[in-house]
C-alpha cells in the first residue's frame, strides 16, 4: 500500500509556502513560491502553489509524479471570498485531495489544534480569528482597501497618503517622507501612476522602512506605526471579548509590531502549538478522516 503524504500550503499576498510530511508526521521537505492571495489571477496563484510544492518534493527526493499521492490542505489569504475560491478551483489540481480554507483558519488550527483561543495575523494583510467551543469568528481581514488594519499593505498605503500631505504642505516633512518622495522624483504624477498598478505586496514592502524610521523616532514613522498598532489592538480586544483566553501572533510583521500593541492585548499573547503550515496539514488530515474542517 502506498504511504500517504500530507502537504500544507500557506498562501499569502507576498509568497506561498509549502510543507510536506509523511503519514507519521515526519518532515520531508519545504518550498516557497510567489504571491498567492486568491484575489489574484488564479493562473498566477496556481503557478505559485505548484512552484512551492515541487520544491518541497525535490527536498524530499521525490519525483513530481508524487503530487498525485498527496492530500493537500491550504490556508490562503482571500479565501474568505467564495468567488475567489471558486475561481481557483475552476482549474484542475494534481492532488489526491485538496482542502482550502482561509489562512486565519489554518493558522488557528496550528496554534490551538482546534481548541479555545484566537490568532492575529499581521503580514501583507491582517485578520483576527478565533473563539471558544469551536465557535470561531473573523475580525477584519476584508482587504487593505477597506480593512486589514495594521497590515503591511495598510501601513504602506497610509505612508504614501501622508507623504502627499507633506508634499502639499499639509504636514511637516520628515526624513521618512523625504526618502519616499525621492523614490518618485518628488513628482506626484509618477506616484499616482505607480498606485494605479500597485498590488498589496507593493505597498507592504514599505512597512520595514516605516518601522525603521519609527524606531529612530521619526515623527511620521511613529504616527503611522502607532495608528497601525491601535488598529491591531482593537482587533485583539474584540477577540478577547468573544471569549478567547489567549492570542497567538502570526505573520512577518507580528513580532516587529508586538511591542507597540496595547498592554491588555500584550498580556494575553501566547506561543502557538504549531504554525500555519502544520495547521494546513491538519486541515487535510481532518478532511481525510471525515471531520468537519
Amino acid at each position: 500500500m502506498t504511504e500517504l503524504l500530507f502537504l500544507g500550503i500557506d498562501g499569502g499576498g507576498t509568497k506561498c509556502r509549502a510543507r510536506l510530511r509523511d503519514a507519521h508526521g515526519k518532515l520531508l521537505g519545504e518550498g516557497t513560491g510567489g504571491p498567492s492571495n486568491l484575489r489574484l489571477d488564479p493562473d498566477l496563484v496556481w503557478t505559485s502553489i505548484l512552484t512551492a510544492c515541487r520544491e518541497a518534493l525535490a527536498q524530499a527526493g521525490l519525483p513530481e509524479s508524487h503530487l498525485e499521492r498527496i492530500h493537500a490542505g491550504m490556508g490562503a489569504a482571500g479565501a474568505g471570498q467564495t468567488s475567489a475560491v471558486e475561481r481557483l478551483l475552476s482549474r484542475p489540481h494534481p492532488f489526491t485531495s485538496f482542502e482550502i480554507e482561509t489562512d486565519a483558519h489554518t493558522a488557528w488550527l496550528g496554534a490551538f489544534g482546534g481548541g479555545d483561543g484566537a490568532i492575529l495575523i499581521v503580514g501583507t494583510g491582517s485578520c483576527g480569528y478565533g473563539g471558544t467551543s469551536g465557535q470561531c469568528h473573523y475580525v477584519g481581514g476584508w482587504g487593505y482597501e477597506i480593512s486589514d488594519e495594521g497590515s503591511g499593505a495598510a501601513i504602506g498605503r497610509e505612508l504614501l497618503r501622508r507623504c502627499i500631505w507633506a508634499h502639499d504642505g499639509r504636514a511637516s516633512p520628515t526624513p521618512l517622507s523625504d526618502a519616499v518622495l525621492a523614490e518618485f522624483d518628488n513628482d506626484l504624477e509618477i506616484l499616482v501612476d505607480w498606485v494605479g498598478k500597485a498590488r498589496p505586496a507593493d505597498y507592504g514592502r514599505y512597512a520595514p522602512l516605516v518601522l525603521q524610521h519609527a524606531e529612530q523616532r521619526d515623527p511620521l514613522g511613529i504616527a503611522i506605526i502607532e495608528d497601525a498598532a491601535a488598529g491591531l489592538s482593537a482587533i485583539g480586544t474584540r477577540l478577547l471579548d468573544l471569549g478567547a483566553p489567549a492570542i497567538c501572533l502570526f505573520g512577518g510583521l507580528a513580532e516587529p509590531l508586538r511591542s507597540w500593541l496595547s498592554p491588555p492585548v500584550q498580556r494575553t499573547i501566547a506561543a502557538p502549538m504549531a504554525d500555519a503550515l502544520d495547521g494546513a496539514i491538519l486541515l487535510a488530515r481532518m478532511a481525510l478522516q471525515g471531520r468537519a474542517p
